[in-house]
């Protein structure tokens, strides 16, 4: 028992000081946003003191250098993660239900090529994504969600097809028997018990588009449509100059939002996985 108690003790530490690691680059980036940008690069890692210390004045200078204001990339970054959030999570649990409740050669081929298409790397379909895009017009914040959906129903569906199956079907076919259609099934019942898997599922898919940069990189005009990190890549001066201070500032704009919405939702993410990887 003591050998056991001990074990956990070391085990604990150990996760301590790999959570510090992962929590360092936050911390830093937090701490250098308060710099002058000539310390920021020649001592990091050192605390601001009296003559480094530079107060708000980074993020003042980051939300209005440059030609292209930061509060509207904070919009398109807002209504792209939204839209392809909703996107994902309507027409992927949708899928799902289908998928789990029709048991035919469609509905397990369907499901096979959405987890396959988690193992494609997006570098073998970039350039043949942004060319698609550019001649569909999907290249624009309110119709770069569908890209979205397409690279986010993978693992969605896998989820929710999970969850589904360890749905009790009776309650189902007591909704049928009262005269409820598919739709209605859908919203009026299945919808509500999917309720721990949709929040995880939706929290994932929030942080992976608004961290995104590759994807609107590739797809969205960039003299017109800029989200925050694209924003932050294009932060800076003549001759290549770059204001690290509000560089870090924005970064730390854009971190603390997700980071607060992921601790407000975290405990949804666990059980919702967990739920949705033991049934079924």
């Amino acid at each position: 028992m003591k050998r056991r108690h001990y074990g956990k003790i070391i085990l604990s530490w150990v996760f301590v000081v790999v959570s510090i690691v992962y929590m360092m680059p936050i911390v830093v980036v937090g701490y250098n946003s308060f710099k002058e940008n000539g310390s920021i690069n020649t001592d990091t890692f050192a605390l601001p003191n009296a003559e480094t210390f530079m107060g708000w004045e980074n993020y003042k200078t980051g939300m209005t250098v440059g030609e292209y204001p930061f509060l509207k990339s904070v919009g398109y970054s807002f209504m792209i993660t939204i839209l392809s959030a909703a996107l994902i999570l309507l027409c992927t649990s949708m899928a799902a239900w289908y998928i789990s409740r029709v048991d035919d050669i469609f509905s397990r081929i369907v499901y096979y090529l959405c987890v396959f298409s988690m193992i494609v790397p997006f570098q073998m379909v970039m350039f043949t994504l942004a060319k698609t895009a550019n001649t569909t017009g999907l290249n624009t914040p309110w119709t770069i969600p569908v890209i979205y959906l397409g690279f986010g129903a993978g693992l969605a569906v896998f989820m929710f097809v999970g969850f589904v199956k360890g749905m009790p079907l009776a309650i189902e076919e007591a909704a049928a028997i009262d005269g409820c259609g598919p739709l209605r099934t859908f919203f009026g019942v299945v919808l509500p018990m999917l309720k721990p898997i949709f929040i995880s599922v939706g929290v994932l898919e929030i942080m992976w588009v608004w961290n995104d940069y590759l994807l609107p990189y590739l797809v969205l005009d960039r003299t017109e449509f800029r989200t925050i990190p694209i924003h932050i890549q294009y932060l800076q001066g003549s001759y290549g100059h770059v204001d690290l201070g509000a560089v870090m500032a924005l970064i730390m704009m854009s971190i603390v939002p997700i980071v607060v919405f992921y601790l407000t939702c975290q405990k949804y993410i666990v059980s919702g996985v967990m739920a949705g990887a033991v049934k079924g």
